[in-house]
């Protein structure tokens, strides 16, 4: 029978017992309606799972004895950053959620000229919080145990100058493909554009700042295909999709 795993935001310790936060009490107690006696993995994002039992299952609180801690290896090699082009809706929480499933340690939503998506005031902080719960509960449910960071939104002009690695956009008419390139101390660094794709001075931007135009075969990708579809061959080329299961 598989166990759940809990992403919780304080340092984890052997014999701890601590109470879960309202939202985590109610996934719990409602969600997954478990009870006393019943055994849970607890994870801080620091490396590491904490299989656990419930101490106590109540309306008032939810309360966990942490019993052991197990070292968990499952990250790739190779270091990938995401600047994500925001996409509306459900286009881009897959994104970013598959993103999670497929390795990534950094994704940063951009803004670009063509974002059919416009975020002001109380709507671009409700937007955050609402991709950071997705980066959470995608780190539960894929077994990962270090919780990738989703940086705040940036300007497309802002993000290319301050990367690093081998830096790659994404463009459907490049003549350059990953095969012909080696990623930079095990880091890549993926542009993905928007619904509209880059505007003319977005790509020369990205250029000046040393992305390289690369294109996945020979047919236009939408958005939230083309990051999942780039993410998955950097991991076959360089990450650990060509390796055998890691010793834990």
């Amino acid at each position: 029978m598989r166990i759940s795993r809990l992403y919780v935001s304080q340092p984890l310790n052997c014999g701890q017992h601590i109470e879960l936060d309202d939202d985590s009490a109610h996934y719990v107690r409602t969600v997954l309606r478990l009870a006393k006696d019943n055994r849970i993995i607890l994870f801080d994002g620091s490396g590491a799972d904490y299989p656990s039992v419930l101490l106590e299952v109540s309306r008032n609180r939810v309360a966990v004895a942490i019993e052991q801690r197990q070292s968990r290896d499952v990250e790739s090699p190779l270091a990938v950053c995401l600047g994500l082009g925001m996409a509306r809706g459900d286009r881009m929480d897959l994104s970013v959620q598959k993103a999670v499933e497929l390795g990534v340690n950094r994704i940063t939503p951009i803004e670009t000229e063509r974002c059919l998506v416009q975020l002001k005031g109380d709507k671009r902080v409700q937007r955050f919080t609402h991709w950071q719960r997705i980066v959470r509960h995608a780190t539960e449910q894929c077994g990962r145990s270090i919780l990738p960071e989703l940086a705040p939104i940036t300007s497309l002009h802002q993000w290319v100058s301050e990367q690093q690695g081998l830096k790659l956009f994404l463009d459907p008419y490049a003549e350059i493909t990953l095969a012909d390139l080696q990623p930079e101390d095990d880091q890549v660094t993926l542009l993905t554009g928007p619904e509209g794709g880059f505007a003319d001075h977005e790509r020369e931007a990205a250029k000046a700042a040393g992305f390289v135009p690369v294109r996945l075969g020979g047919r236009i990708l939408r958005t939230e295909t083309a990051s999942l579809a780039a993410l998955s061959a950097v991991q076959m080329l360089w990450g650990d999709f060509r390796s055998g299961p890691k010793a834990c």
